[in-house]
């Protein structure tokens, strides 16, 4: 009876792989597979005295890309090494799922220097905080393009993908003249456009005292604000005298 049972079991068993064997089969044959490999070798002279690093990209088999520590760059070994051939291709492909990103720009105008009217002077454009790095940025005065005297810093990464770039003016500031910074990047609808006018030191000053005057106006009347509430809550807390009795 065990030997029976034991035949059972190995015709089970057969009956069942020749049912599965099929679709086994059919699994095992897919469509052509693609192998990419990447390979990192060292190699060691006089000991640690001297160490050759080699990394190789290999696909199917062919080594298409290769680093050598000694040539200290990438080198492509076959066509398909080649930037354009597989940058590109990749890019057009990976493209369509990227969704853009971009940040606007924060723009303020602002002299170098404190400096009376025809004298000197830098006036500055400051666009901040940006992505991605593409920007156009242009002087006006009085409405007219001012392509002289300018001066940029070029683009400087912050280190958070964003950028920040300086556009400086050369000038020398005549009064009511009105310098314009205008700004054009792709997270923009349209350009900004941020303002500076030239104004006296007498002007300014007076437009310093107009300011002061409002915020200690405001201060003042915080204060008069602070006081009347406060009497009111202490009189609604007073009670009268013919209630107690």
């Amino acid at each position: 009876m065990v030997w029976l049972a034991r035949d059972s079991c190995v015709a089970a068993v057969i009956l069942l792989l020749t049912v599965l064997s099929p679709p086994v089969a059919l699994v095992r044959d897919p469509t052509p597979r693609f192998l990419e490999q990447y390979k990192s070798e060292c190699y060691f002279y006089n000991g640690t005295q001297r160490v050759r690093l080699l990394v190789r990209y290999i696909y199917n088999r062919e080594e298409y890309t290769r680093f050598d520590s000694d040539v200290g760059e990438f080198r492509a070994v076959t066509e398909l090494g080649r930037r354009d051939t597989i940058c590109r291709h990749n890019y057009e492909i990976s493209d369509r799922f990227l969704v853009p990103r971009t940040v606007e720009p924060k723009v303020t105008v602002y002299p170098s220097k404190t400096q009376p009217l025809k004298h000197h002077n830098l006036l500055v454009c400051s666009v901040s905080d940006f992505y991605p790095g593409s920007v156009e940025v242009r002087w006006f005065r009085n409405g007219e393009e001012e392509k002289d005297g300018l001066v940029s810093t070029g683009l400087i990464p912050n280190g958070d993908w964003t950028f920040q770039l300086l556009v400086m003016l050369e000038m020398v500031p005549q009064g009511g003249e009105v310098y314009t910074c205008q700004v054009e990047h792709p997270s923009l609808t349209s350009p900004v456009r941020v303002e500076w006018k030239a104004q006296s030191t007498s002007a300014q000053n007076k437009k310093m005292s107009g300011v002061g005057g409002i915020v200690l106006g405001l201060l003042f009347l915080g204060a008069g604000l602070f006081v009347y509430f406060r009497n009111q809550k202490g009189q609604s807390g007073l009670q009268p005298t013919g209630l107690l009795n």
